[in-house]
């Protein structure tokens, strides 16, 4: 396993463009933190939203999480140009003329999924914990470790929709149309999901089916949290509105979104394993 993650991050620091977007997207999840210092002034209207509880412990790791996973694309472009190159580079038919199986050149490249899902999850894990640390109101550390089953979602989040990536860099090995069809793709089920959600109104049809489905499952692994705050209950409150959703992370949402990464992962390596090369 260290020999083929070896490989892959030889490979990744040796291409400028990966640098780049990886560099940018561990900046963009930093960023985060400038939250905590936003500030309007409206008129009479005055409010810091470090104020309104979004970096109160146990509320930040589902706060965080979701935003961060917004930033995921740019890792994204990175996975997908790591096969691309593969291809355009002949590295591909080198590594396995040098001993590499094509199962080994799979798993190393479902490794650098996991490594790359696995560091995201363990720096928004700090910079929420310092986060929290500074503006919660809330420390104690029955407090601080509630809901970490966020960070875990999170993670299992970047693990599929990244092998999804890996599954189309291998499928269509141009990164660029490999991007675009992923994009053709969920807008697909988007659109879908509406127009069944359109014709069924007052049922849960939609959800039950599209539950299963790729981009579906992948975000109702981490609900919107703005609606659970507080402040916006309240406002919901006086107008009649019943904000009271079930936020929960569930394990069958978790085993839906592996069951898909598995499926990415045995395809990518199915499709190599009969690709004349």
């Amino acid at each position: 396993m260290l020999r083929l993650l070896d490989i892959e991050y030889y490979k990744l620091i040796h291409n400028k463009a990966s640098r780049v977007l990886v560099l940018i997207y561990f900046i963009l999840l930093s960023l985060i933190s400038l939250f905590a210092t936003i500030k309007f002034n409206i008129g009479p209207i005055k409010f810091h939203l470090a104020e309104l509880g979004i970096f109160n412990f146990p509320y930040i790791w589902h706060f965080n999480t979701f935003v961060a996973a917004q930033l995921k694309f740019f890792l994204l472009l990175v996975i997908v140009s790591m096969v691309a190159n593969e291809y355009s580079n002949k590295t591909i038919k080198q590594n396995l003329i040098d001993g590499l199986s094509k199962k080994e050149f799979i798993l190393s490249k479902f490794y650098a999924v996991i490594a790359l899902s696995l560091i995201s999850t363990l720096f928004v894990f700090v910079v929420s914990l310092i986060l929290g640390l500074i503006y919660s109101s809330y420390n104690e550390l029955s407090i601080i470790f509630l809901d970490l089953e966020y960070l875990v979602a999170f993670f299992v989040k970047l693990l599929g929709f990244f092998s999804f990536g890996l599954f189309l860099g291998m499928l269509i090995k141009r990164s660029a149309f490999a991007v675009a069809t992923m994009i053709v793709l969920f807008s697909v089920e988007f659109i879908s999901y509406l127009v069944v959600s359109g014709y069924n109104k007052g049922t849960d049809l939609a959800d039950t089916i599209y539950q299963f489905l790729p981009f579906k499952s992948m975000w109702n692994l981490i609900d919107e949290p703005g609606s659970r705050l507080s402040a916006v209950k309240e406002v919901a409150a006086q107008v009649g509105e019943d904000l009271s959703y079930d936020y929960a992370v569930h394990w069958y949402e978790i085993v839906i979104v592996l069951g898909w990464t598995a499926l990415f992962v045995f395809l990518s390596y199915r499709l190599l394993k009969k690709r004349d090369l």
